[in-house]
């Protein structure tokens, strides 16, 4: 499997995204490149569970389970770098923290090593896993379902345990984000662990990256008014950075050579 998608691949989904159910020749013509070009990037791209397959073409995968937690690994992996870098970067020592579910949160606590101080409160075990470690951070886990599929920690038990903190922060991670502002999640026990720790944090971090709003998630998460900072890529469309700024949304943009 390759390790990220090319931007041939980016505009590939943007432009089925746009008009939906499109031919290979019709995609060949845009990009100006064969149809055996196409062809080949459509199949990984099928392989990855972003696309599905027409009769000579794609359409976007739209389902009501998430794409797998590997491909979620290494999709957008230089920019969800940037991002989580960046995020960490608002984090100082003696603070604290959720960090819920998601790769890009993941990503976050492996830059959080070297605070000092710091409380993380978490339903991520490869969050936990990462930080558990390091003598200078505390790490509280929530109880609750282990879900197979990647290590995240849901249900009721997990939502009281959340509810006993409020923290200086929340990190938190999602699926899909419409042109309005409402992000999206695939699990509704995950999405209401997520809301609870939106209403518990004194300043909710979205980290996200600009792939999400080419996606589409069946459970509502939040609006923009939820959050008070969102750290993406440069891939971000000028339309929802000015939707973001419109609702008191600091925008923070991260570059993977940051």
């Amino acid at each position: 499997m390759q390790t990220d998608i090319s931007e041939r691949q980016r505009s590939i989904i943007e432009f089925i995204r746009e008009y939906g159910t499109v031919q290979v020749n019709d995609l060949s013509a845009h990009l100006q490149v064969t149809p055996q070009t196409i062809r080949r990037d459509l199949n990984q791209l099928y392989d990855m569970e972003l696309l599905e397959r027409t009769h000579s073409g794609a359409v976007i995968k739209d389902s009501d389970e998430n794409i797998g937690y590997g491909t979620r690994q290494i999709l957008m992996a230089d920019e969800k770098t940037a991002i989580a870098r960046q995020a960490a970067q608002i984090i100082s020592d003696d603070a604290s923290m959720f960090i819920n579910l998601g790769t890009t949160t993941e990503r976050v606590a492996e830059f959080l090593v070297d605070r000092k101080g710091i409380l993380v409160v978490t339903n991520n075990i490869n969050v936990a896993s990462t930080l558990w470690p390091f003598r200078n951070i505390d790490v509280m886990i929530a109880g609750g379902r282990i879900r197979h599929a990647d290590g995240g920690i849901i249900g009721t038990d997990t939502e009281e345990f959340v509810d006993k903190f409020e923290p200086d922060y929340a990190i938190i991670g999602c699926s899909a984000i419409d042109g309005s502002g409402e992000f999206f999640d695939y699990d509704l026990r995950e999405v209401r662990v997520t809301q609870a720790i939106i209403r518990q944090a004194r300043s909710v971090i979205l980290v996200a990256d600009s792939m999400k709003l080419a996606r589409r998630a069946p459970v509502r998460v939040g609006t923009l008014t939820d959050v008070d900072i969102i750290v993406t890529d440069a891939g971000m469309s000028n339309e929802f950075v000015d939707v973001c700024r419109q609702n008191n949304v600091e925008v923070k943009i991260a570059k993977p050579s940051d």
